[in-house]
């Protein structure tokens, strides 16, 4: 199969990441969250980043990592409190880790878009992780401008009232699979065809502000309408 290796060096790098970032909103997340205060966030997206980036590192030390983070603002002396947290947080992960081990790691995600490079997000989601709603780990690989591997783990996701936690696994000509953060069988998806009128599903952002709510509500209307 291609890309085995790549597939399953992401998919663990994103439980590990997953599993630093659901330690972070619990623990570091009050119940009462003020909208500023992005500390928690922070952490988290500096954890998930540096998790991540070291698995790929240490598997392909060739390919160029395209993330959010850079380790320069959190090197200063003013974040030494937020590095010890983000240490903290990724020792609980990889034992043995240091600081300087975790900026390194940080900014192994500031390579440029190449002939093959992994494009990262090591939180999407921000409103969603602080609230305890959905939020998504997103990794892929992308070579020669294609995308090859598509690696997303969504810790508060679940389907059929099973446990949340969900990593979805996509290989170029292979199709994708849905598979527990936990750990589990792979279970094949796809979408729907557009003759498969009982299967169709009008899909829009969970965050009501990244649309048009009247417009959705009005096509959701239509598209349910047209089906009887």
């Amino acid at each position: 199969m291609a890309y085995e290796q790549e597939k399953q060096i992401a998919m663990e790098a994103v439980r590990q990441a997953a599993k630093l970032c659901e330690t972070v909103r619990l623990e570091m997340v009050p119940e009462a969250i003020e909208k500023q205060d992005k500390s928690p966030v922070t952490v988290a997206d500096y954890g998930s980043q540096a998790t991540i980036c070291r698995a790929l590192a240490a598997a392909f030390p060739q390919d160029s990592v395209v993330g959010e983070e850079d380790a320069a603002t959190l090197s200063q002396p003013a974040l030494a409190t937020v590095l010890a947290s983000v240490t903290a947080q990724v020792n609980r992960v990889i034992s043995g880790s240091t600081d300087a081990d975790v900026l390194s790691w940080i900014d192994h995600g500031n390579g440029e878009v190449a002939h093959r490079y992994w494009t990262l997000d090591p939180i999407d989601g921000t409103k969603g992780f602080l609230r305890g709603d959905q939020y998504a780990i997103a990794l892929a690989l992308v070579v020669d401008g294609d995308l090859k591997v598509g690696v997303p783990g969504c810790p508060f996701l679940s389907f059929d009232s099973e446990e949340p936690g969900l990593m979805f696994v996509a290989v170029r000509g292979e199709g994708t699979v849905m598979v527990p953060l936990a750990g589990g069988t792979p279970k094949p998806i796809q979408v729907a065809q557009a003759t498969d009128t009982e299967r169709l599903r009008f899909v829009e952002s969970v965050e009501s502000g990244h649309g048009d709510q009247t417009q959705q509500k009005a096509s959701n209307c239509k598209f349910k309408n047209s089906r009887g």
